[in-house]
């Protein structure tokens, strides 16, 4: 018999009731020290008394008009993000795949407006994870997502990750654009080069092709810079955020150049829910909390921390670990075991990871995440180890 909530995910015998920064506690009562937030959501860690407070307030004012009417909320939000990046203008939506959707519409409907609209074919990487609707996995191809739910949209060509010489070979004056993430997260924390997503972006220039970054997981802090691209000294035609933005609020959004939205005119493009004041007011008030330089600064020094004790379990246990990778609070424990099977363990010692591709384990705290929870965290992953070395 079918449970009442579809079974589409592989849930883990627990449950939460309540959180405190970096602390989840479940039904039972204990503690977890949750290094998974919410994969990347929760970046001011749970029950933010600042985000809180900015929730409350808005819901004692207004939840929801639809954006046939002006929404303070949404322009002071969207003020924000533009102040703070590349772009001239933004969508916003409920979550990561709302923004892939369009930032593929978007990309089309610009070579359409410039009167090439055979002009569509989006370059991806192997390993990619945009979403899962259907533009979505067909973007990424892999296997495990788009079994079973062809005919896949067309227009998508993989490329393998990090091979810039394929890349070369592949992009033309009839490429459409070039989607990829600075950070892969589902496919293992697989960071691209600087060097790469600067050559990425000169390829795009040379041909005309738009450059889309998937900041989705590694922005908003996540990498220690406001988004991954800024090490590399770039910026993207359109951009796609969520995760993160909203604090743990469903929210995300689409960041473009007035150019490649040029197409978007009204009409092209809606949401009910997208950009209402309640998430609104709550991604706001992240925006303000994260992009402060002060804050970002944080976030490197903890993550300085962080990784240093790291190559320490990583020493001690050459059975279970293999190395580290990624950025900032965006870190991957390349593994010799099951990455599940070091979750497991992890329950056992009440702290939460989260299993990602090509034998990496996820560890993805709070930006606001204390020294002492660090410890603690490394502590309780030293336990879990042991438990794999047995």
């Amino acid at each position: 018999m079918i449970p009442h909530v579809l079974p589409t995910y592989n849930r883990a015998n627990l449950a939460f009731e309540r959180g405190e920064g970096s602390w989840a506690i479940a039904t039972d009562g204990t503690r977890y020290l949750d290094l998974g937030a919410g994969i990347a959501v929760n970046s001011l860690g749970h029950a933010n008394p600042e985000l809180v407070a900015t929730l409350t307030e808005q819901a004692g004012k207004i939840w929801h008009v639809s954006n046939l009417y002006n929404i303070p909320e949404q322009e002071r939000l969207a003020d924000l993000l533009i102040e703070h990046t590349f772009a001239d203008t933004a969508f916003i939506t409920n979550s990561g795949t709302e923004a892939a959707e369009l930032a593929i519409k978007m990309v089309r409907k610009f070579w359409s407006e410039s009167g090439d609209s055979d002009r569509f074919e989006i370059l991806t990487f192997e390993g990619a994870f945009h979403g899962r609707s259907t533009g979505a996995i067909a973007a990424a191809g892999s296997e495990k997502m788009v079994k079973g739910f062809g005919p896949l949209m067309p227009g998508f060509r993989q490329l393998p990750w990090g091979e810039m010489e394929a890349l070369k070979a592949a992009i033309s004056d009839r490429t459409a654009a070039v989607m990829v993430e600075p950070l892969q997260g589902e496919g293992g924390i697989r960071p691209l080069s600087d060097a790469d997503l600067r050559l990425i972006r000169e390829l795009c220039d040379q041909t005309g092709a738009l450059l889309v970054l998937d900041e989705v997981q590694c922005g908003m802090g996540r990498t220690g810079k406001l988004f991954a691209h800024e090490y590399a000294g770039i910026t993207p035609d359109i951009m796609m955020v969520a995760k993160g933005i909203g604090g743990g609020f469903p929210l995300g959004a689409v960041l473009a150049t007035e150019a490649a939205a040029s197409g978007m005119v009204a009409g092209t493009h809606g949401s009910t829910y997208g950009g209402n004041p309640l998430a609104c007011a709550v991604g706001a008030k992240v925006m303000e909390i994260i992009a402060a330089p002060e804050f970002l600064a944080e976030v490197n020094r903890k993550a300085g921390l962080l990784r240093q004790k790291l190559e320490g379990l990583v020493a001690a246990h050459p059975d279970v670990f293999e190395g580290i990778r990624g950025q900032g609070l965006m870190l991957g424990l390349k593994c010799i075991v099951s990455p599940a099977d070091l979750v497991k363990a992890g329950y056992a010692e009440h702290i939460l990871t989260v299993p990602a591709a090509d034998s990496t384990l996820r560890l993805l705290p709070p930006l606001n995440i204390s020294d002492e929870d660090i410890a603690e965290a490394v502590a309780r992953l030293d336990r879990a180890a042991s438990r794999l070395d047995a």
